[in-house]
């Protein structure tokens, strides 16, 4: 188990963490004090994830942001997500960007190609799945007593500057757009996902 070091600084008084041994604060170069540690959680993939049932899938449909793809497969990782189709000019697992905000998990999640998302959209639904898109303008604001259809379930989330694909969004059985309560209309798409990830997985829950 590593740990968290939290250092500061005698002479600006700078207090922050690293995961090294310091000797010289970074702002200014005067000596540090080590104050504290702390004992921190490491990945455990070698027991098997416990899975969303029924399944919980994600469509990332031409999402642009390297960092983006790596934050969502992270988030859907852990929150129990079995598959995520990678489609259009989203980049895959193998980009090195994704990798960046992954921190591995990249490398643990079922994930496969798609060129087109509305021709995998309409697949799914054939093969039984439940079509719920993530958008600014959704007909259905979300709300956390929102009912889960009791049959797999595909999430769909889209471009950061265009949004899902309209062909996309009406093969949705549902389309949610989450409560804003400032001036800006929506917020990054990893950070839009997570928030659905983790409800879905907590509602989920045995």
């Amino acid at each position: 188990m590593r740990n968290g070091l939290f250092y500061q600084c005698l002479s600006c008084r700078l207090r922050f963490p690293s995961l090294e041994k310091l000797t010289s604060c970074p702002a200014c170069g005067s000596q540090l004090i080590l104050k504290t540690t702390r004992p921190l959680e490491t990945d455990n993939f070698e027991t098997l994830p416990q899975k969303i049932e029924p399944s919980c899938v994600a469509i990332l449909e031409n999402v642009r942001s390297a960092w983006n793809v790596g934050s969502i497969l992270r988030t859907g990782e852990a929150a129990g997500f079995s598959h995520f189709y990678i489609c259009g000019i989203t980049p895959t697992p193998e980009h090195k960007g994704v990798a960046k905000t992954a921190l591995g998990a990249e490398k643990e999640v079922f994930w496969s190609y798609e060129p087109d998302a509305l021709a995998l959209g309409r697949r799914l639904k054939e093969e039984g799945f439940v079509l719920w898109g993530l958008e600014t303008e959704g007909s259905t604001l979300w709300h956390p007593d929102i009912e889960i259809p009791e049959a797999p379930l595909v999430l769909v989330i889209g471009n950061e500057l265009c949004g899902v694909d309209p062909e996309l969004l009406k093969e949705c059985d549902l389309v949610l757009r989450l409560p804003m309560r400032g001036g800006k209309c929506s917020l990054n798409v990893s950070v839009a996902f997570g928030a659905i990830a983790l409800w879905l997985s907590a509602k989920k829950i045995k």
